[in-house]
C-alpha cells in the first residue's frame, strides 16, 4: 500500500500550486493517488477554512475544491475524523517538537492510522519523536 496522509500545505500545493512541492512530495502524493487514496485530516478543511479568511492566502478556492475532491467518490481524496484513537496519538507527538495544535492533530491523524505524513512544516520534518513513529516525507 502506498498511501499518504498530505498535511494542509502540501494537499493545497498538490491540488493548486504543484511546483511548490518537492520531488520527493510529488512523488509520494502522486503514487498514493493512482494507489486510490490520498488522505487528509478534518482539520485540513477547518485550517483551510480559516486561512482563505487571509488576504496572505493565495487559493481563494482550495476550500471548495476540496470539498468537491472529497464528495467525489471517483477522486483519491478522502478525509479522515478526528477519533479516540487519534486523540490517543496527540499524546505521541510531543508538542516540545510540535507546538501547533492543527499540525500535531494532523501528524497524530497519520500516527493512529499507521500513514506516512506529505509534509513541508519544518516542525514536523524536524521531530524525531514522530519520525521515530511514521515515514515523514518532504
Amino acid at each position: 500500500m502506498n498511501f499518504v496522509l498530505a498535511d494542509t500545505q502540501a494537499i493545497v500545493w498538490y491540488l493548486h500550486d504543484l511546483p511548490r512541492l518537492s520531488r520527493a512530495a510529488d512523488v509520494a502524493l502522486t503514487a498514493s493517488a493512482q494507489a486510490g487514496r490520498i488522505y487528509i485530516s478534518v482539520v485540513t478543511l477547518i485550517e483551510v477554512d480559516y486561512l482563505t479568511g487571509k488576504k496572505s492566502f493565495p487559493y481563494p478556492n482550495a476550500l471548495k475544491n476540496l470539498f468537491t475532491h472529497a464528495a467525489d467518490p471517483n477522486s483519491p481524496l478522502e478525509v479522515l475524523p478526528v477519533t479516540i484513537d487519534v486523540a490517543r496519538a496527540v499524546g505521541q507527538v510531543p508538542k516540545i517538537e510540535v507546538p501547533d495544535m492543527p499540525d500535531r492533530i494532523i501528524a497524530a491523524t497519520a500516527v493512529a492510522h499507521r500513514l506516512p505524513i506529505v509534509s513541508s512544516d519544518t516542525d514536523i520534518r524536524g521531530s524525531a519523536t514522530l519520525k521515530s513513529l511514521i515515514p515523514v516525507i518532504w
